[in-house]
């Protein structure tokens, strides 16, 4: 799958923003990649705050991206490209301006009273309990015209959805179907570990000492605020639904926090849940090491009634890999490495948008910045906007193409000359490189299917994947120094990336791809 930041994508006219014409219009580009489909970030009616994660109208899309008949012109040339195209669900919150907040906060007894988490003051007028929100600061918001603290794991602009009111879970479920029946093809379910919380209201405890602590959020186990035991019956409701259509359905959860590990298990079990889910143990690890693979392959063992992971390095909330693990290697090398191994991981691969040129993060000066985390934590954090400046797309055209006016988000000045137009016509080019390593997904089914077993990780990272019919070993050099590496006997090479001296040593940043013959 290839996640779309629509915001940075493409601008179809003028205004700054990317659009959803202005990923139609590129849809060629990312079918010739290779991947399957479209993970779309949010385009919902939105007032912005989080930039469409706080969505105001489920079943509409806001102006600023384009109309329904757009969504409908991109998922018709999508499925016309034999492209699938699965879209965010924020189902844990809504944004302030939603028409069911509205009606929520007017009094206690109305018939949304309790659709959101309501809850009176202490008496000494504090906040109902010591939950804190992500994004900083406490996790209650005093609302005057109801007289009572709501709850918002984010932004004081998102208040929390009930989700254990039943009313409140069937609107949710109408929304995924208006989608469905608009011809999408699954969900990508944000935050849905977030989605309900302990009606008791206890306290969090703390953490131990330790750790990076930049936000109060970071003090605590979150253990009551998230994570309830009826997330996952209520899945079961949203795969029920989308079983309920024809053809291949695919839905996923994003699930961050300490616990993630067992949640994932939870919400893709026994086939009835989800089908997937990923966390972000790459997503926020400051080097990539070898002991993550292990760690991940120890997280899906591929047990009886387990659901089937997924992985991606970089995303719309965390730095690009390739700024983070480079270290002062050559980061193109980075790049085309990174690509393989995420590719030959048990389990599907998401790819972020500018992963295929080898984008770097992008830099944003501070009075530039628009991230509300990066803002209120700098210079602790810095936030999620340099991994969401625009899609370079030419070399030479004003603000590397992807809008004739000056961006939402400046261009880093390294970007155009890694541009799609710059990369395409380069057989030696990242993006080229991106669509080799794709097409080697496809032709062996082993890599889509098969069994993993680590075998080594230190000093070279070897794992064997096996499958309908077929038996591969991969080896990956994540150290700084060549390493001893001579792979065993009766295996041909399939694909390499840096090998340097093989057979004997393979360099930093070095892999190979390899299948047993006969």
């Amino acid at each position: 799958m290839y996640q779309v930041y629509p915001r940075s994508f493409s601008d179809s006219n003028g205004d700054g923003i990317g659009d959803l014409n202005g990923v139609t219009a590129h849809l060629e580009h990312i079918a010739s990649l290779g991947v399957d489909g479209v993970w779309i970030s949010p385009f919902y009616t939105s007032p912005m705050k989080d930039f469409g994660y706080d969505v105001a109208d489920y079943c509409d899309v806001d102006p600023i991206f384009g109309s329904l008949a757009d969504f409908d012109r991109l998922v018709e040339k999508a499925h016309g490209l034999g492209l699938k195209i699965i879209i965010d669900q924020v189902w844990s919150h809504t944004s302030d301006q939603h028409d069911w907040f509205k009606a929520s906060r007017l009094d206690r007894t109305g018939p949304y009273s309790d659709w959101y988490v309501w809850a009176d003051a202490r008496a000494d007028g504090s906040p109902p309990n010591n939950w804190q929100s992500v994004f900083g600061g406490p996790g209650w918001t005093w609302d005057a015209r109801r007289g009572q603290y709501y709850m918002h794991n984010f932004l004081p602009e998102q208040p929390q959805l009930n989700g254990h009111n039943p009313a409140v879970q069937d609107a949710l479920l109408a929304a995924g179907r208006f989608w469905l029946d608009r011809g999408v093809d699954g969900f990508r379910l944000d935050a849905i570990n977030f989605s309900m919380h302990d009606p008791d209201l206890k306290d969090n405890p703390a953490l131990p000492p330790g750790g990076k602590r930049t936000r109060p959020f970071d003090f605590q186990d979150k253990i009551h605020n998230q994570s309830h035991a009826d997330i996952a019956p209520f899945l079961a409701r949203v795969r029920a639904l989308t079983d309920a259509y024809p053809g291949d359905r695919f839905t996923v959860a994003e699930v961050g926090g300490d616990h993630a590990d067992r949640e994932m298990a939870e919400y893709t079990a026994d086939n009835r849940h989800l089908h997937s889910a990923y966390g972000f143990l790459y997503l926020y690890a400051s080097r990539m090491v070898a002991e993550l693979v292990r760690q991940g392959a120890a997280m899906w063992p591929g047990a009886e009634g387990e659901g089937w992971p997924s992985w991606t390095f970089s995303n719309h909330d965390a730095p690009r890999a390739i700024s983070r693990w480079t270290e002062g290697r050559d980061p193109r090398a980075l790049a085309e490495m990174l690509m393989l191994l995420l590719t030959s991981l048990r389990g599907n691969a998401f790819i972020y948008y500018g992963e295929e040129l080898g984008l770097p993060q992008g830099e944003v000066p501070y009075d530039r910045l628009v991230d509300p985390e990066a803002i209120v934590n700098w210079p602790q954090t810095l936030g999620r906007d340099g991994a969401r400046t625009p899609m370079p797309w030419s070399a030479t055209a004003p603000f590397a193409g992807f809008s004739t006016v000056e961006p939402w988000l400046p261009v880093d000045p390294r970007h155009p000359a890694m541009a799609v137009e710059t990369q395409d016509a380069d057989p030696a080019s990242m993006l080229n490189a991106t669509r080799r390593i794709l097409a080697l997904r496809h032709a062996h089914p082993a890599l889509k299917v098969g069994d993993m077993t680590v075998q080594s990780i230190e000093p070279v990272l070897v794992f064997t994947r096996e499958g309908a019919g077929e038996r591969l070993i991969a080896a990956f050099n994540l150290s700084h120094e060549d390493q001893s590496w001579t792979a065993p006997e009766g295996y041909s090479l399939i694909d390499a990336v840096n090998p340097g001296h093989l057979p004997g040593v393979l360099p930093p940043l070095g892999a190979v791809l390899m299948k047993q013959d006969g």
